[in-house]
């Protein structure tokens, strides 16, 4: 597995556990809460798979950055969140900002 594999399944456990942040009511529903926390604990471990090969400032923002956008987007689909232009506009930053790193980066 490349680190750019992790990090993207690292970003998308991120979701996975804001997700389950939601679900699990303050942490006090025990399915949820697990799910919490071993999406917290893989996500975790992928991340810090990734950072054995890739630069640890590009891994943490596009890793952040999948967390935010993916967390913005199921609020969108799931929790019918605004989806006004600006929002748009604006996590397509992120996403160009998160290409931007990944074609900047030495590995």
């Amino acid at each position: 597995m490349t680190g750019w594999i992790a990090l993207l399944g690292a970003g998308l456990l991120e979701v996975g556990w804001a997700l389950g942040l939601k679900y699990s009511e303050g942490l006090t529903r025990f399915w949820p809460t697990l799910a919490t926390a071993v999406a917290i604990v893989l996500s975790f471990a992928l991340m810090a798979f990734a950072l054995r090969s890739l630069p640890f400032g590009t891994a943490y923002a596009v890793w952040t950055g999948i967390g935010a956008v993916g967390s913005i987007l199921v609020g969108m689909l799931l929790y019918s969140e605004p989806t006004d232009p600006v929002r748009i506009v604006c996590l397509t930053l992120i996403v160009a900002g998160m290409i931007g790193l990944k074609l900047n980066s030495p590995v």
